[in-house]
């Protein structure tokens, strides 16, 4: 992948890539008929050696199906390919254990979305999810918050 579409400090996809994939994976999901969530997460420590250490754990640990991106805002985005919401909660905690099992002592915020639960287009997708994150800021540490319906 070219260096280019890369994140130079954490290793990962960046927020352009991540804003041309989401309304292709969610146009796929509809023409599929599946799910797909997507989830905005922000560290409590933007470090350069936590975000490496918070980057090189989601390559490991997510599917290769997955899309994860470190936004320009410095947070992370996940696309979850096949995942409703629930899964996508799973998914986050899943990434919490993962980081704390290595030894990387980070708080983290996620606001998760689900296609067609909570929106049926990308923006909205985004904007819900962004939704979420934000309450999920209001809390102490370690929250994840699921967007509402209307």
């Amino acid at each position: 992948m070219s260096d280019r579409l890369r994140d130079p400090d954490s290793g990962l996809l960046n927020g352009a890539f991540f804003e041309a994939e989401l309304p292709v994976r969610v146009a796929a999901a509809r023409r599929l008929l599946r799910p797909v969530s997507v989830v905005l997460v922000t560290l409590g420590d933007e470090s350069p050696r936590t975000v490496r250490a918070v980057g090189d754990v989601l390559r490991r640990r997510m599917r290769e199906a997955d899309t994860v991106c470190r936004l320009d805002d410095g947070g992370i985005g996940l696309v979850l390919e096949d995942t409703p919401e629930t899964g996508a909660v799973w998914s986050v905690e899943r990434i919490r254990r993962a980081l704390a099992a290595e030894g990387v002592d980070v708080a983290l915020w996620a606001g998760v979305a689900c296609y067609p639960a909570h929106a049926l287009d990308a923006a909205t997708l985004l904007a819900r999810a962004g939704e979420a994150l934000r309450t999920a800021r209001e809390w102490g540490t370690n929250r994840i918050e699921v967007a509402t319906s209307d």
